[in-house]
């Protein structure tokens, strides 16, 4: 084998605009973060699609929507359930994007199915592995076109990195090592104060944010996952490792405020990390802001939430043929970016999410592998280093041409990574070691 030219393929990356047949229509299901996300392939790239109809039960987040695609006051719904109503009498448009929170993605995705909407799912699919099985079903039986919102799939990153197992540059894989570092205050803010603090609620941790990773792997190894065990729990985040004196939230004038790095004074204020969930302009008043933290939870002490979601997991999971995969998620990191290295017969890749370098056994040389976007591309400008964009452009493709092997991450796809991390939950409340 040439491994430099073999390792030069590598570098070949799509360009995210993509030419349709004609502009595709859009109805969003939920206008805050992935909402906005997703949608703005159409302002990059005018002509390939527009947003007709928003659902949102916040009116700040539904008429920001509105008025950036200039919806008329008749396709601004609140509930979710308002817009399949109007949907009933025939479609609002090509596609529809289900970006609500993970409790709510069934309901609406089992109707719209019906209805006969292509979809775009934000992951997590479901909460539990009999509405993943369900929507499976449904899809199978209306025939339309759902893909999940796997970004890493479709970012330049993971796609060399599955190109270079496919092409054996590795040899025969045996192992990877994957971390999910979850940046500090990420975790704070996320997982413990925010949407996700209750795993009843929403989904597991493996599910809620490490899906993708859970994904990732399954993607990358190509073969069933078999089996799973798992530990981890909550370490930090609980009353009891709480300073005595410390009261229930940071603007209670709190005697260790400035020295926690969870404060939420420092994450919110002093840092303005985070700041798309208050609706407020980023740089608004400390004052206004302060008003936020004090009527909302992610003011109240890291130590004294209602949270169950574990601050660490670790899990070990078999595929067929006996290649293995340790996965660890870490709240305890002061970046995020995931983290790889994988094991082959012949040679050994470690990557930060960003660059990764092969080294081969046999030559004894390391080959380097960074991202160089195509002149004049925005890959600069999507989220998850590119794939959230390019998940876009796949999608748009697949609908316009009909042709689903455009689409990576298809339902078909994302269910069994699913089933995989409700079996890491079970092993990891459990103590036992699951068979999938």
């Amino acid at each position: 084998m040439n491994i430099e030219a073999e390792f030069a393929k590598l570098s070949a990356v799509k360009p995210l605009k993509t030419n349709l047949s004609r502009e595709l229509t859009v109805a969003v299901m939920g206008a805050g973060s992935r909402g906005n996300e997703y949608p703005a392939y159409g302002k990059l790239f005018p002509g390939t699609l527009r947003v007709v109809a928003v659902s949102d039960v916040n009116a700040y987040r539904r008429d920001r929507m509105g008025d950036a695609w200039d919806i008329p006051a008749e396709r601004r719904f609140g509930d979710y359930h308002e817009m399949l109503e109007a949907g009933r009498n025939g479609k609002l448009a090509d596609i529809l994007l289900i970006a609500l929170p993970d409790n709510l993605h069934f309901e609406p995705a089992m109707e719209a199915m019906r209805q006969g909407y292509d979809i775009l799912l934000e992951k997590p699919m479901a909460q539990t592995e009999a509405e993943c099985r369900a929507l499976l079903a449904r899809q199978h039986e209306t025939g339309v076109m759902v893909a999940v919102g796997h970004v890493l799939r479709y970012s330049p990153y993971f796609r060399a990195l599955k190109q270079a197992l496919d092409l054996g540059l590795v040899g025969e894989l045996v192992n990877i090592q994957h971390q999910e570092p979850v940046l500090y205050a990420h975790m704070a803010h996320s997982f413990v104060r925010g949407n996700w603090h209750d795993s009843k609620v929403t989904t597991p941790m493996i599910v809620a944010k490490c899906c993708h990773d859970l994904d990732i792997l399954k993607w990358m190894v190509g073969k069933r996952c078999e089996a799973v065990s798992a530990e981890g729990g909550v370490y930090l985040f609980r009353s009891d490792k709480a300073p005595a004196d410390a009261p229930l939230r940071c603007t209670d004038g709190c005697p260790h405020e400035k020295d926690c790095p969870y404060s939420a004074l420092e994450i919110y204020d002093r840092k303005r990390w985070f700041m798309y969930v208050f609706d407020v302009p980023k740089d608004c008043s400390s004052e206004v802001l302060r008003e936020q933290l004090e009527k909302t939870d992610y003011g109240r002490c890291v130590y004294r939430c209602d949270n169950d979601q574990p601050d660490h997991i670790v899990a070990a999971l078999r595929f067929e043929g006996g290649v293995t995969c340790s996965f660890t998620m870490d709240a305890f990191t002061p970046w995020g970016g995931r983290r790889t290295r994988i094991m082959g017969t012949l040679g050994y890749i470690e990557g930060d999410g960003k660059t990764f370098t092969l080294h081969r056994f046999d030559t004894g040389k390391a080959y380097p592998w960074a991202f160089v976007p195509p002149e004049g591309d925005n890959y600069r400008e999507s989220g998850h280093a590119g794939g959230d964009l390019a998940l876009i452009r796949d999608f748009l493709e697949a609908v316009d041409t009909r042709d689903f092997t455009k689409l990576s991450s298809s339902l078909d796809a994302s269910v069994e990574s699913h089933l995989m991390g409700f079996a890491v939950e079970r092993s990891r409340l459990n103590g036992t070691k699951e068979s999938i």
